[in-house]
């Protein structure tokens, strides 16, 4: 048919949080547990430097693909200094975030026709960018605490493979992969000849006993692993559109091409944002972690008052949970009824690679924690009359 979207942009999903956008938005006073983001706001030196800023037309200007010089420096200490990372055999590219960073990388790893091993729950924008740029997805289940299943991943692998994709702290499931079970999977990796990458947006937001780790820490990663970090998460700098990504040196001119091609540069400005958040550091992002971490135990002590209706899991990363309900209900019919009837918004699972049952996704660090309870007890009373 003329004129009309290629048949690979047609078999992309489309993505539901601008639908449940307009949902949303056509019911005023909805609490939303939907998007993942931060309820508290960047660091405030940020607006204060640039507003003394304002008049340097370097600010307006290009810059060098990869990203100001300033910038790299701090990046490169910080994941030296925080993820255990020799740079050697390495390189660092400032991304639009890291889903800029995974379409880079998928760019420059894989050809038409390739597979990536993704692990179900994913990550939906992970499934997105692999199809739209024709290759093919390889979704393999975890176990039923959404840990990795090695042995599955090792036997998911074809000629056709190309990557593995893990993201810890997990989007959506909220689990923390130990060191153990992704170093298992970087070796697998490196022993097949393909790319492992790695999304650490969450890196902060861990709560239990198990600590997040980078696979680039592991001793031969250099040359197959790719680490890709955001600064929408901890710092709040969501709007600002500001990663990063780590990637092995054979591939900087194939990163050079796709970064010039697709954008050029980060704008100048968010650079010089990201320059402000690292300085003013981590410690930073945990005192406002802190109140993300005071709200989960009201949360998930609501959710197990319903605990005959679903099954939820309670992870020890990011700001997720996944809620398990007892119907054969469609989900996105179900999240249309909360948002349309009692007034508060979730995900639904399907979106996730979630097929097998009714599942919602709930995030916790979008509203302030009154505001968060709230939210739940409109769930939970939801919840008990459509089920």
């Amino acid at each position: 048919m003329p004129h009309s979207p290629s048949d690979r942009m047609t078999r992309v999903q489309q993505p539901v949080i601008p639908l449940i956008g307009q949902w949303i938005a056509e019911q005023p006073g909805v609490l939303s547990l939907a998007q993942g983001i931060a309820h508290y706001s960047p660091p405030s030196e940020i607006m204060t430097v640039l507003a003394d800023r304002q008049d340097d037309i370097a600010l307006h200007r290009y810059a060098a693909a990869r990203g100001i010089p300033e910038l790299l420096d701090r990046i490169e200490a910080k994941v030296q200094r925080e993820n255990a990372t020799d740079l050697t055999g390495r390189k660092i590219c400032c991304t639009a975030g890291s889903n800029m960073g995974f379409l880079n990388a998928i760019s420059c790893v894989a050809n038409v026709g390739d597979e990536i091993v993704l692990l179900t729950p994913y990550y939906f924008n992970h499934h997105m960018a692999i199809e739209i740029l024709g290759c093919q997805p390889v979704c393999i289940p975890t176990d039923a605490n959404y840990q990795i299943d090695v042995q599955r991943v090792a036997d998911a692998i074809t000629d056709r493979t190309r990557a593995v994709v893990t993201v810890s702290p997990n989007n959506p499931s909220g689990a923390v992969y130990p060191a153990n079970a992704l170093h298992e999977v970087n070796q697998i990796c490196l022993r097949e000849g393909i790319f492992h990458i790695h999304d650490e947006a969450y890196e902060y937001f861990v709560f239990g006993d198990e600590a997040h780790v980078s696979p680039s820490s592991f001793a031969d990663s250099a040359a197959h692993t790719i680490s890709l970090f955001s600064l929408s998460k901890a710092y709040a700098m969501a709007g600002w559109r500001i990663g990063y990504m780590v990637y092995p040196a054979q591939l900087e001119s194939a990163v050079h091409k796709v970064q010039d091609t697709n954008l050029i540069c980060p704008p100048i400005a968010c650079q010089r944002a990201a320059c402000i958040a690292l300085d003013v550091g981590r410690s930073w992002c945990d005192a406002q972690i802190k109140a993300i971490r005071s709200v989960r135990e009201p949360f998930f002590a609501q959710l197990r008052q319903i605990d005959d209706r679903c099954q939820v899991n309670e992870p020890a990363g990011a700001f997720y949970a996944l809620l398990t309900l007892s119907t054969a209900q469609d989900d996105l019919q179900l999240v249309k009824s909360l948002v349309r009837d009692y007034a508060v918004a979730t995900l639904p699972g399907s979106t996730f690679g979630i097929t097998e049952s009714c599942v919602l996704r709930l995030s916790y660090g979008g509203l302030q924690s009154n505001l968060v309870l709230q939210a739940v007890e409109r769930l939970t009373c939801g919840l008990r009359r459509l089920l």
